[in-house]
């Protein structure tokens, strides 16, 4: 990151806070999705819930100019439509004048932590529906872990529903993350087993008083062409984990996107942190799949 951003960013945090509302309330909006109906979101959440690890690297995102840089490098491909983050790092591109015509999905629920006992009890801490709103970003995404032996996904459950009510009643996307989980040593794992991919999504489909803003967020599995027959909901397809096999990740996208219902990807670490550390060439292969 150049010095000059730097001073932008500590200027505007120190002495002059009320520039990330100016610079909010400014911004050039987009359409959700462009003209081919496809959209490409690059996700930026993972470290409000202290995940810092890409790939081997277990403190890649641990330097937030670095992992800065990287956004803004997928931000100015071609092809990319915008970002799904939480307020500290869309404050930053905020006041760098980043977004500008950028699709904008605020990060909602970021308390179930990675092995803490409360991790499905996943409270929204980010942004509230009325604060997106404020905000003038386009959409709110929610985590939705479901652990059948845990009575904390009652309440996780219930506060998604609200979430998407209260979004839906402003007219702006509820982007929807739901897993079947398990405690296994007392550390929770996501059920990616073609048949619980499915549950999740029928179960996030019904939440709250109307469907019509909800998309899904849904990882790759197998049996992907039985799996998204499960909704009727707009889907988008997560990274998932740094592999290192970036070409056998590709080849499962590429044949994701040829399926019914899927619109597009929205891809963290495998693009900002891929093996070779070439975030436009990672970037660049995402959105010709689109």
């Amino acid at each position: 990151m150049q010095d000059e951003q730097r001073r932008m960013i500590a200027d505007a945090r120190t002495r002059n806070p009320g520039a990330v509302a100016d610079a909010a309330a400014k911004r050039q909006r987009r359409p959700w999705s462009g003209p081919s109906g496809r959209i490409m979101l690059i996700a930026a959440d993972h470290s409000a819930r202290g995940i810092l690890a890409a790939g081997s690297r277990p403190m890649a995102m641990a330097n937030r100019a670095d992992l800065l840089d990287r956004i803004l490098v997928a931000l100015e491909r071609p092809g990319v439509d915008g970002i799904l983050g939480t307020a500290d790092i869309i404050d930053d591109l905020l006041v760098l004048g980043a977004l500008e015509e950028k699709v904008v999905v605020g990060s909602m629920n970021r308390a179930g932590l990675p092995g803490s006992a409360f991790e499905i009890d996943d409270k929204f801490t980010g942004y509230s529906p009325a604060a997106i709103q404020g905000s003038r970003l386009d959409g709110g995404k929610m985590l939705l872990r479901m652990d059948s032996e845990d009575p904390a996904t009652a309440a996780a459950l219930e506060a998604c529903a609200n979430a998407i009510s209260d979004l839906a009643d402003r007219q702006l996307t509820a982007v929807i993350e739901p897993f079947m989980t398990c405690r296994t040593g007392g550390r929770l794992s996501n059920d990616l087993t073609p048949d619980s991919v499915i549950r999740s999504m029928t179960i996030a489909s019904g939440l709250g008083a109307t469907s019509a803003y909800s998309w899904l967020k849904i990882p790759v599995v197998d049996q992907m062409d039985r799996v998204v027959e499960a909704s009727t909901l707009p889907t988008l397809l997560l990274g998932g984990e740094v592999g290192d096999r970036p070409d056998e990740m590709f080849a499962r996208w590429r044949q994701a996107l040829a399926l019914p219902n899927v619109y597009g990807l929205v891809v963290g670490r495998n693009l900002l942190y891929p093996p070779d550390d070439d975030v436009a060439a990672a970037v660049d292969i995402a959105v010709g799949l689109l």
